[in-house]
C-alpha cells in the first residue's frame, strides 16, 4: 500500500520559523562566546568537571576579598604608624624643653604652653579615625578612645580632686608654693601615678580595649592590625604632659618644681623608647601585610589562568559559527518571504 506525503506552504513556513528561532538562540550563544572568549553556559559545557571550576572561582573570590581587606588594613596601619612617629617626635622635642626648663627661673611658666599643647595633640592623635573606625580604640572601633582633658571632664575632675585631697587646696592657689619636694614626690609616685594605671585610666581617660583588631591577611595568616590607646607609652606621655600642664607648676618652689620635672623627664624618656618599640611592631605587621598581598596577587594570576583555560572557547571557531548561523537565518528569512508570496490564485 502506498502513502502520500502532503506538502503545504503552511508546513514549510512553520518549519522555517522553527529553524529561525533555534538559529537565533544559537546565534546569541555563539556571539556571546565570540565576544567573551568564555562558554556561554559553563556548567552545561563542562559537565562533570563543573565542580572543579566552581572551586577555582571560590578560591579566586576569597583571594580577591583578602587583597581588598589588606588594602584597608594597610591604610589603617599607615596612619597608625604616622601617629606613633608624630608622637615620638613631639615627645623628643618636649624632653629637650624639660631639660632646659629644669634649671631655668620661671621654668614652670615656660613649659606650660608646650605641655598643654602636647596633651591636646596626644588626645587628638589617639582619637584619629579611618574609614569610619577609630584606630586606637582596640575592638571598640565605634567609640572615641580618649576623653578630652577639659574643665568638667572625668580626667580633669579626678586630677583636681586628687590634688585637693593631697594638699588641701587647688592647683591655682598661691599656697601651691608651700608644697615641699617630699610631699610632691609622694603625690606623684602614688596618687598621681595611679590615675594613669588601671582601673583609673580606663574609668577616667580611656574607653579603648586592650584587645586589638585582628585581620586575616592571607589564607593562613592572622595579624594584630591595630594599636590600643592603652599602651604604656601613651599613658606615660599623658601623665607627663598633664603634670607639667596642670599641677600648679607656675607657683611651685624651685626645688619642688624640679621634682615634677625629673619625674616628667623619666616618663617621657621611657615613653620615647616604648613608642619606638611600638612603631617597630607596627612596621613588622606592615611588612607582613605587604608580603601577603604580593603572594595573593600571584595566586590570583594562577587561579585566573586555570579558570580561563577551563572555560575558554576557540574564538575562531565561535566566529565561524556566528557567520554560519547568520547566513542560515538570512536564507530562512528569504525562503519564508518567498513562501508567503505563493498563492493558488496565481495558477488558476
Amino acid at each position: 500500500m502506498m502513502s502520500a506525503n502532503y506538502i503545504s506552504t503552511l508546513m514549510l513556513s512553520s518549519s522555517l520559523r522553527s529553524s529561525i528561532t533555534n538559529n537565533q538562540a544559537a546565534l546569541a550563544k555563539a556571539s556571546k562566546e565570540a565576544t567573551t572568549g568564555r562558554f556561554a553556559d559553563v556548567g552545561l559545557q563542562l559537565g562533570a568537571t563543573t565542580g572543579s571550576d566552581v572551586t577555582l572561582r571560590a578560591d579566586l573570590s576569597f583571594a580577591d576579598q583578602l587583597v581588598d581587606t589588606n588594602e584597608l588594613v594597610s591604610g589603617r596601619l599607615d596612619i597608625t604608624q604616622s601617629r606613633i612617629t608624630q608622637l615620638g617626635s613631639t615627645a623628643t622635642d618636649f624632653l629637650k624643653d624639660l631639660i632646659a626648663a629644669r634649671s631655668t627661673d620661671g621654668g614652670g611658666r615656660i613649659i606650660l604652653p608646650p605641655a598643654s599643647s602636647n596633651l591636646q595633640d596626644l588626645i587628638g592623635a589617639l582619637n584619629v579615625s579611618y574609614n569610619g573606625s577609630y584606630l586606637f580604640s582596640g575592638i571598640n572601633t565605634q567609640n572615641t578612645p580618649i576623653t578630652a582633658y577639659t574643665a568638667g571632664s572625668a580626667s580633669k575632675n579626678q586630677v583636681d580632686a586628687d590634688f585637693l585631697a593631697a594638699f588641701g587646696f587647688s592647683q591655682s592657689s598661691p599656697a601651691v608654693s608651700t608644697i615641699t619636694p617630699a610631699q610632691m614626690q609622694t603625690f606623684l609616685d602614688t596618687t598621681f601615678d595611679a590615675e594613669f594605671a588601671s582601673p583609673a585610666w580606663n574609668t577616667n581617660w580611656s574607653t579603648a580595649t586592650d584587645q586589638v583588631m585582628q585581620s586575616r591577611i592571607s589564607t593562613t595568616e592572622i595579624a594584630d592590625t591595630s594599636v590600643s590607646a592603652n599602651q604604656t607609652g601613651f599613658r606615660k606621655l599623658a601623665e607627663a604632659y598633664t603634670m607639667m600642664a596642670d599641677l600648679g607648676n607656675v607657683n611651685l618652689d624651685q626645688a619642688t618644681f624640679q621634682v615634677v620635672v625629673d619625674k616628667a623627664i623619666g616618663l617621657v624618656g621611657n615613653a620615647i623608647t616604648d613608642l619606638a618599640t611600638l612603631g617597630g611592631s607596627v612596621g613588622t605587621v606592615q611588612q607582613r601585610v605587604t608580603g601577603a598581598t604580593e603572594k595573593l596577587k600571584v595566586q590570583q594570576d594562577i587561579l585566573n589562568n586555570q579558570i580561563v583555560k577551563m572555560e575558554a572557547v576557540d574564538p575562531t571557531e565561535a566566529s565561524v559559527r556566528v557567520n554560519t548561523l547568520q547566513t542560515q537565518i538570512k536564507t530562512a528569512l528569504a525562503l519564508t518571504s518567498q513562501l508567503q508570496q505563493i498563492s493558488l490564485v496565481n495558477y488558476l
